[in-house]
């Protein structure tokens, strides 16, 4: 069994594809259409309504004799967390791109994720019978932004593809020279070279009259290896609540199989189900390399069995809303209700707060707060509104510095020395451990870990969370008789604090990636426009009557650019946004002034030490 993964930036024909490749390979009878809003994998009623995918659907098939899972994702940056969740559980992606608009600022997100996640890809070019489509010019881009090893491998093992492969290989090669291409020795050859991203087949076709795909679905059968048995390993990539509440982990079984009433850890699975799209059946065992769902389990998004969780999503919200609710309504119901949505989209950070019962929530973009708008309602019975978005800011760290956290009250202890170093930007937390088990057990280095991870770490400077530092544990105590678990919690939060206030923090804004097309006339406007804005960006390109320009520049000074440039272009021109990742801010000074954080008066989040002398 393969699980395939198929992303795109949003309108390349992803959902379109995915439906021709299960009509063509039987898995479904009729074939639906998204603009008709009878797609098969887009079956939530706001998905068909708005014509693209909000939430990732799976649905299995089955082509010369290799089984397959697909999922379909969302392509609209505002749901690009729940794409990047499904990552983790995929043997390979196929990335679609329009042959007419080529490259998007989507689309290299897309990439460079997959290139974190070290994903075996393809390529499909779709939308080639369409005016203005150009496949080879595409084809070209992908190879210069992307790979030299993108290659074309419609019509078989061409010329190119077949020297690339050579090329990895010194017998290979002298092979080819002397005796040519032989079919028996390339194909395990591609793929060796597939399995660890140094090959890249290229497809084009249409997606809508099927041209090309079976070509696509082809080579997937024949280039990809399935995966091997072992003790259970499963990845969850998805949490939904079902229409009675029941709550569902959607699992990658990665190794070992799972069956109903099986003891996982503490817990037990009371019912397992494969899903077609939104149909599910009973299944009375998932083996290796299947997708399935589970309840009875309590497992978290990007939670897992038998391995260690995922590190911090790389894509991040970049704003913030209020949630605003009737008066008449209690505060808990809706408490709970986004405590529901958060398990399914754990980026949204849920923040209620019991005294004032203001509820906060982070998100991508304003489409997302539509479909929340027309989502709580239908699930939950109750009408939302939401205030004004505000951005997300983060910190992080300037300069390497020790932290320690001692927890001593009597009858307790626990301590906890670290050293934080600035890590790479858009890395995250990381963590590590420099303790041999002779001086801290392992048990509570784990602890220590998980309370590393289970919250945000408030900075200093304006009280956002800490990201893009290295902890690594270099000391660390506990006593027989008074150590608990909720020591090192609070040995833990109270060493990173106390470093942060040694360390020199750096205010972080989220930047957006932009692609900015303006009638030629308007590239004066446009250019000073962005320079305002404090956008970085490259020398303009000229094609025909329309300038090009990409960079990047602040999500607070462009999130609403678009009715500028619709307006001064009177229609014409064309902007095209992607979240970035976060940068040092640009006007730090008045955006910590206009926060009014005091550190020393954050009383939820000590940095200081409690010792414990005498009985006092």
């Amino acid at each position: 069994m393969i699980t395939l993964g198929f992303l795109a930036h949003v309108d390349a024909g992803k959902t379109t594809l995915c439906e021709r490749i299960l009509y063509q390979a039987g898995a479904l009878r009729r074939l639906g259409r998204v603009d008709a809003q009878s797609a098969f994998l887009d079956s939530d009623p706001l998905e068909r309504q708005r014509g693209i995918t909000i939430f990732a659907s799976e649905a299995g098939f089955v082509h010369r004799d290799t089984s397959f899972t697909l999922l379909d994702t969302p392509g609209h940056v505002d749901f690009s967390s729940e794409m990047e969740r499904v990552l983790s559980v995929l043997d390979c992606a196929v990335v679609v791109v329009s042959a007419v608009e080529g490259i998007q600022p989507h689309t290299e997100t897309i990439w460079q994720l997959l290139s974190d996640h070290n994903i075996p890809t393809f390529f499909f070019l779709n939308k080639t019978d369409r005016p203005g489509a150009d496949p080879a010019g595409v084809l070209a881009s992908l190879k210069a932004r992307f790979s030299p090893a993108v290659c074309d491998l419609a019509h078989g093992f061409s010329t190119d593809a077949v020297e690339r492969i050579a090329e990895s290989d010194d017998d290979l090669l002298a092979h080819y020279f002397e005796e040519g291409y032989q079919p028996s020795l390339w194909l395990p050859a591609a793929r060796r070279l597939i399995a660890f991203r140094r090959l890249f087949p290229c497809f084009c076709g249409s997606a809508l009259s099927g041209q090309g795909v079976e070509a696509l679905m082809d080579a997937l059968s024949s280039l990809l290896a399935p995966v091997l048995e072992g003790p259970l390993q499963a990845r969850a990539f998805r949490v939904r609540y079902d229409a009675k509440g029941v709550r569902w982990v959607h699992l990658r079984i990665l190794q070992g199989t799972l069956a109903p009433k099986q003891a996982v850890g503490r817990e037990k699975v009371h019912e397992l189900r494969v899903f077609q799209g939104d149909r599910s059946q009973p299944a009375s065992l998932a083996k290796a390399g299947e997708v399935c769902a589970v309840s009875g389990l309590s497992l978290r998004a990007g939670g897992a069995i038998g391995l260690p969780g995922l590190p911090q999503p790389r894509l991040q919200p970049a704003l913030s809303a209020e949630v605003l609710y009737p008066d008449d309504v209690a505060p808990q119901r809706v408490a709970t209700a986004f405590g529901q949505l958060e398990e399914e989209d754990p980026l949204l950070r849920v923040a209620f707060d019991d005294q004032t019962h203001r509820l906060h929530i982070q998100l991508m973009g304003k489409i997302q707060l539509e479909v929340l708008s027309a989502q709580v309602p239908q699930r939950f019975g109750f009408p939302v509104s939401f205030g004004p978005c505000r951005i997300v800011y983060r910190e992080t760290i300037a300069k390497p510095v020790c932290g320690y956290g001692h927890f001593e009250p009597l009858r307790h202890y626990a301590e906890v020395h670290f050293q934080l170093a600035p890590a790479p930007r858009g890395s995250g937390l990381s963590f590590d451990s420099v303790v041999s088990t002779d001086t801290l057990p392992l048990q509570f280095q784990r602890l220590i870990r998980t309370h590393v991870f289970e919250a945000p770490h408030p900075g200093v400077l304006t009280g956002a969370a800490l990201t893009d530092v290295r902890i690594t544990l270099t000391n660390g105590r506990a006593h027989e008789k008074h150590t608990e678990g909720g020591d090192f919690r609070q040995a833990t939060y109270r060493a990173v604090r106390q470093g942060l206030c040694e360390a020199g923090c750096v205010l972080l804004e989220p930047y957006y990636a932009f692609r900015l097309e303006v009638p030629s006339e308007n590239l004066g406007r446009a250019m000073a426009d962005l320079d305002r804005m404090q956008g970085e960006f490259s020398s303009p390109e000229q094609d025909g009557s329309m300038a090009l320009l990409t960079g990047t520049a602040p999500v607070s000074t462009m999130r609403n650019y678009q009715r500028d440039v619709i307006s001064y272009t009177k229609g014409r021109g064309r902007l095209t946004l992607s979240l970035s990742g976060y940068e040092p801010c640009h006007n730090a000074e008045e955006v910590i002034a206009a926060s009014g954080y005091d550190f020393d008066s954050d009383l939820q989040d000590p940095a200081g030490s409690v010792f414990c002398s005498h009985g006092a």
